[in-house]
């Protein structure tokens, strides 16, 4: 691969950083008026529509077929629908902030799953560095748990789940990437969270007796501001971007930019929402971004050849 390349595919992942970092705030801010299965259909409506006026206007082609959307279900499955869903219900029980710290641990998971699956080996520092990162994590819910509460452990949960979910789809788009075009994937990947995130809302309301309240979120004009930068920006945009990088990136490098993301999220949630952030927020923080730097700085020693595996 040429520097060039290398270098979109940083931009790319900056791109998206910066994009999901400011996505914790407009979910909270759309919350205010909608629920999480009216927000997720909303969300991904007007993702589907921005992507199909791409595709009408030639800036997206496509060449997929049905065995590939078969193939490439599963993917979607991760995300954007269990991600966006766990993440939208998390947002429910926990601040904004909390949830970009917890999900400062994306790095971490992509690492352990690549070695799984991706057969990507890590060195005694890396393994330390993850240790270090969720120790970190720990640290904050062991502080927390002096007041703990049912609706915290479950937004925790979420968040966590979320997290796993994403990085999850990191290793295994990073696996399938390669055979199938960048395009075709995030159609798929947006045409499955729009079908699934509609249908769940659509039954939410039919067995609540509510279903001519499903446009009503769309009377709150911090709704509209919210929904179009969720939709378009942080859904569409970055399922392109994340895509680009990790066709040019290994997942881990690619799911480190993650941090930046986290940074942005406790500086939206502190200075917007005017959320409190106290002293062991920080020092978990700090915990989780020195043990994912570790991880990606210590690099496990280069494999040699020996007589017997020349044979």
């Amino acid at each position: 691969m040429n520097s060039s390349s290398r270098n979109y595919a940083y931009i790319a992942a900056i791109l998206t950083a910066v994009i999901i970092g400011f996505s914790f705030l407009f979910v909270k801010l759309a919350l205010t008026a909608s629920n999480p299965a009216d927000l997720l259909a909303h969300r991904f409506t007007v993702s589907f529509l921005a992507v199909l006026i791409c595709v009408v206007a030639g800036r997206l082609p496509l060449a997929i077929k049905l065995k590939d959307v078969l193939v490439l279900l599963p993917l979607a499955a991760l995300s954007p629908t269990l991600f966006f869903a766990f993440q939208a219900f998390g947002l429910l029980h926990i601040s904004s902030s909390e949830a970009g710290i917890v999900q400062a641990a994306v790095p971490v998971f992509t690492m352990i799953l690549a070695s799984i699956f991706l057969k990507e080996h890590t060195s005694v520092w890396q393994k330390l560095s993850i240790l270090l990162s969720v120790a970190g994590m720990g640290y904050i819910l062991t502080q927390r748990g002096v007041r703990f509460e049912a609706s915290d452990t479950i937004g925790y949960i979420l968040i966590l789940l979320s997290t796993l979910s994403v990085a999850a789809y990191s290793v295994f788009a990073r696996k399938l990437i390669g055979s199938y075009k960048i395009t075709d994937i995030t159609f798929v990947m947006i045409t499955i969270g729009f079908l699934s995130f509609n249908l769940m809302s659509i039954i939410e309301h039919i067995s609540n007796g509510t279903i001519a309240a499903y446009f009503q979120p769309f009377t709150s004009q911090s709704f509209v501001l919210s929904i179009i930068y969720l939709g378009v920006f942080s859904s569409l945009v970055t399922t392109y971007l994340s895509n680009y990088a990790l066709s040019r990136l290994e997942a881990s490098r690619v799911s480190v930019f993650n941090n930046l993301s986290t940074l942005l999220t406790m500086f939206a949630g502190t200075i917007f929402l005017q959320e409190q952030l106290y002293y062991y927020h920080y020092i978990g923080a700090l915990l989780i971004i020195l043990g994912i730097i570790g991880t990606n700085y210590f690099q496990p020693k280069p494999y040699k050849l020996t007589d017997s595996d020349a044979v």
